[in-house]
């Protein structure tokens, strides 16, 4: 009996990754361009639609010498229903069920659906996951692979509503100061801020994980987890935001191995915590962080009134 089901279940994870890498997207024509020391690489993910966004990030990095390489998202608003629906969690019998999900019917208008997960073969997503957010995920995920096969060892990647609060060549001694603290293999991702922000500047801490139909965490409560290594540096088990992370290459290997084996479902500030060896830290004191009340076109194309 054992044995049928982990043969279903390798079955299941098979189909699911079947679909996910045709849908990452190149960086093409990567300049040489100034790095921080510790740093092989800068990426900053920034739509066609909004030049002005990554103007105003530009303009806080132009004091200090960095210019990052503009990736060019993944516009998830622009995605067909195809597209979607290959990279949603396709629900299959051994999958845990009776939550709230979201999916987008092939035959549709783009309409999120929302219901609770139960239909064996379709696809879904979290609860009122955006075409946005989807878009996000995939933009994170193609420039992981795409470090991954430049073989960067360590690289920054920011989103476009960042904000200097610090000089950013402090990322360089924080990173020595990890090393030596972990080792160097001793660490995944660390964070050059404490945490997301809310509309009023207030931190807004995570101590928990989401649900996945076809994933459960090995240990629940690391999530909570959160311990000063130095006074600088802090280890911790979950936390919201992406808006400015240094990756180590063992963290690009074991996000992009997780997602092409359990495909997308959550957003992806709610992804990255769940593979169960991975190993996350933060500043203390925010270095580079998120602009509060910065435009987003994560819930809706927000852009389009610009043009409008």
């Amino acid at each position: 009996m054992v044995k049928k089901l982990f043969t279903i279940f390798l079955f299941g994870v098979g189909i699911l990754h079947a679909n996910f890498e045709k849908h990452l997207k190149k960086c093409p024509d990567k300049p040489i361009l100034k790095s921080i020391a510790k740093v092989d690489y800068i990426y900053m993910i920034n739509l066609d639609q909004r030049p002005e966004k990554y103007n105003l990030s530009l303009q806080q990095l132009a004091p200090y010498g960095i210019t990052p390489y503009r990736f060019s998202a993944v516009n998830g608003w622009e995605l067909s229903l195809e597209t979607i629906n290959d990279l949603g969690v396709k629900f299959a019998s051994w999958m845990t069920r009776d939550q709230w999900g979201t999916c987008y019917p092939l035959k549709g208008d783009f309409t999120p659906q929302h219901e609770i997960v139960h239909e064996y073969g379709k696809n879904y997503f979290s609860h009122c996951m955006s075409r946005g957010a989807i878009g996000i995920v995939i933009s994170h995920l193609s420039i992981l692979q795409d470090a991954l096969d430049s073989g960067y060892e360590t690289i920054w990647v920011m989103e476009d509503d960042i904000e200097c609060i610090r000089n950013p060549h402090q990322i360089s001694q924080l990173i020595e100061e990890l090393d030596s603290l972990v080792g160097k293999n001793g660490w995944d991702i660390l964070f050059t801020d404490r945490d997301t922000k809310n509309q009023n500047g207030q931190y807004v801490p995570c101590t928990a994980f989401a649900w996945r139909p076809n994933f459960a965490p090995a240990n629940p409560s690391k999530f909570g987890f959160r311990q000063v290594i130095s006074s600088n540096i802090s280890r911790i088990g979950a936390r919201y935001g992406a808006y400015s992370m240094i990756v180590r290459k063992s963290a690009m290997i074991k996000l992009l191995n997780f997602f092409k084996t359990y495909q997308i479902f959550l957003p992806f500030d709610m992804e990255f915590t769940l593979p169960n060896d991975i190993s996350l830290f933060t500043v203390n004191n925010d270095v580079v962080s998120t602009m509060i009340r910065a435009s987003s076109d994560n819930g809706g194309p927000n852009y389009k009134k610009n043009t409008n």
